[in-house]
C-alpha cells in the first residue's frame, strides 16, 4: 500500500472547499484566534470542531462517503472491512459501506465491562477478521491517539490496516509521527486538510489574513499557542 500525494491532494481540492465551507455553515468548524475556547484538556485553543453536525445533511453525508471512496482510489486499497471509531465514526463508515457494499464493523474506545466483553462490534462469533483489509473510519485526527487505539484494536483482532480516513485533521506532526511509529506504520488520510480549510476561511471572509497566520501558528505549537498570547491553561 502507498499514499499517493498527488492523487490525494487532487480529491481533496474537490471536496475539501465545499467541506469546509458546509462546516462553517453548520458551526461544525469554529475558528476564535482572539477569544479562543477551553479544550476539555484545559488548554485554550482557537479553534472547535464537531463534525457530527455533518449528520443532519443527508447530501453531506453522501458526499463524505463519496469523498472516502476516491480517497480509496487514491491510495489503491480496496478494504474487505470498514471499522468505524464509536461514535463520531459509525455513521461514516455505514454511508461508505452502504456506497461500496462493504461489510461493517465498529470500535469502542475499550471493551464493554458486560457480556462478551468486546471492543469491536459486527465481527460476529469469532470476531476475527481474519488477516482481511480493513479501513478505520474516524471523523477527526487530533493528536491520533484515540484513532491509533482503534488501528491497534483492528489489528489486535487480525485486521489489516494501511490506513485510517478521517473527515479532518489539524495537522499536526505529533499525530503523523505517532502514526508512522506503529508496527507497521499507518498512513492517516483525510478529506478536508488544515490548510485547505484555512484558505476557504479567508475566502468566505470568516476570518482575516492575521488570524489565518495565527492559526497557521497554533498547529506548529498547539499547547504552547494559547500561553504564548496570554491565554493560559485553565
Amino acid at each position: 500500500m502507498h499514499k499517493d500525494e498527488k492523487k490525494i491532494a487532487e480529491v481533496q481540492k474537490k471536496y475539501g472547499p465545499l467541506l469546509a465551507k458546509t462546516a462553517f455553515e453548520l458551526g461544525a468548524l469554529k475558528l476564535s484566534p482572539a477569544d479562543p475556547f477551553t479544550w476539555a484538556s484545559g488548554y485554550r485553543m482557537p479553534i472547535y470542531n464537531d463534525n457530527r453536525r455533518f449528520l443532519a445533511l443527508p447530501e453531506m453525508r453522501r458526499t463524505i462517503a463519496e469523498a472516502f471512496a476516491e480517497l480509496l482510489k487514491a491510495v489503491d486499497f480496496d478494504p474487505d472491512w470498514l471499522a468505524g471509531t464509536a461514535t463520531a465514526g459509525i455513521p461514516h463508515s455505514v454511508s461508505l459501506g452502504d456506497l461500496l457494499q462493504k461489510s461493517v464493523s465498529y470500535v469502542r474506545s475499550g471493551g464493554k465491562d458486560h457480556g462478551l466483553k468486546n471492543q469491536i462490534e459486527g465481527l460476529g462469533a469469532n470476531a476475527d477478521y481474519k488477516g482481511a483489509g480493513v479501513l478505520v473510519v474516524e471523523d477527526l485526527i487530533s493528536t491520533g491517539g484515540s484513532s491509533i487505539k482503534a488501528v491497534e484494536a483492528v489489528r489486535n483482532a487480525n485486521g489489516n490496516v494501511p490506513f485510517c480516513f478521517a473527515i479532518f485533521s489539524y495537522g499536526f506532526a505529533e499525530a503523523e509521527k505517532a502514526f508512522a511509529e506503529l508496527a507497521p506504520p499507518c498512513i492517516p488520510v483525510t478529506i478536508l486538510d488544515y490548510d485547505i480549510m484555512l484558505n476557504e476561511a479567508v475566502r468566505q471572509n470568516y476570518i482575516s489574513e492575521e488570524n489565518k497566520k495565527s492559526l497557521a501558528e497554533w498547529r506548529l505549537d498547539p499547547f504552547g499557542w494559547g500561553e504564548k498570547r496570554g491565554f493560559p491553561k485553565v
